[in-house]
C-alpha cells in the first residue's frame, strides 16, 4: 500500500513543462448525440422479427439531436434502440405538428382506435382553416347569447312599463268611482280636495300675520 501513496514522483533533467499541452480531441461534426435512458411512448411491433414491444418498457438509447431539423423552432429529436429479441435498429422522433411520437424506421405503430387519424393527416393550412373556423362558430355563439341578453333586457323593460301603465291606470279608475260616489250622494268630491296651492297661499297668510 506504500507505493500508492507517493508524494514525489521523479522529473528528468530534460524535463520542460512549457511544451505540456491540453489534449484536445476531434471536435464533434454532425448531430449532437447522447445516451438516455427511456421507456417507449409507444406500443410497436419490431418489423424484423414480428416482437411487440410494450408502451412504457425502459431501454438504453441513443438521442441525435440534428441542428436543422425543426418545426416551427421546435427542436425535433430522434431516438434509437435495440430491439428486445433480434437486436434489430427502431428509430422514433418526436413529432411536434402532431404533439406526439413518429416511427422513422424498423417498428410499426400498433393499432390504437382512441387516436384521430383525420387530424393527423391535415396538413398546416388545413389545420389553421379549422382553428379559425372554430374561433369563428365559437364568436357567433357568443354574439347569439348577447343577442339572447338584449332581447331578455328589452323583455323586461317591457313588462316594467306595462306594470306602471296598469298601475297608473288602476288609480285613474279608483278615481273615477269616487266622483262617481260623491256625485250620486249629492256631495262636492271638489271641496274635500286639498290643493297644493291652496295650502301654500295658507302658509303664507300664516306668516303674514305672525
Amino acid at each position: 500500500m506504500s507505493e500508492r501513496k507517493v508524494l514525489t514522483k521523479y522529473y528528468p533533467p530534460d524535463f520542460d513543462p512549457s511544451e505540456l499541452g491540453r489534449r484536445r480531441g476531434p471536435k464533434q461534426t454532425g448531430p449532437k448525440v447522447q445516451a438516455v435512458r427511456l421507456m417507449a411512448p409507444m406500443s410497436m411491433k419490431c418489423t424484423t422479427c414480428g416482437e411487440y414491444i410494450y408502451k412504457g418498457r425502459k431501454f438504453n438509447s441513443r438521442k441525435e439531436t440534428p441542428p436543422n431539423e425543426r418545426y416551427l423552432g421546435i427542436q425535433i429529436f430522434f431516438f434509437s434502440i435495440k430491439c428486445t429479441r433480434c437486436s434489430a435498429e427502431i428509430i422514433f422522433r418526436t413529432d411536434p405538428a402532431r404533439n406526439d411520437y413518429a416511427m422513422v424506421k424498423g417498428a410499426v405503430r400498433n393499432f390504437e382506435p382512441w387516436r384521430n387519424r383525420e387530424a393527423e393527416q391535415e396538413t398546416v393550412e388545413e389545420r389553421l382553416d379549422r382553428l379559425e373556423r372554430e374561433e369563428a362558430e365559437a364568436a357567433g355563439e357568443d354574439g347569439a347569447e348577447r343577442d339572447a341578453m338584449a332581447d331578455l333586457e328589452a323583455k323586461n323593460a317591457d313588462a316594467r312599463t306595462e306594470m306602471a301603465a296598469a298601475d297608473a291606470l288602476d288609480e285613474i279608475r279608483q278615481r273615477n268611482a269616487r266622483i262617481r260616489r260623491s256625485e250620486k250622494e249629492g256631495v262636492d268630491f271638489a271641496d274635500y280636495v286639498v290643493r297644493p296651492e291652496d295650502e301654500q297661499r295658507e302658509q303664507q297668510e300664516r306668516e303674514d300675520e305672525e
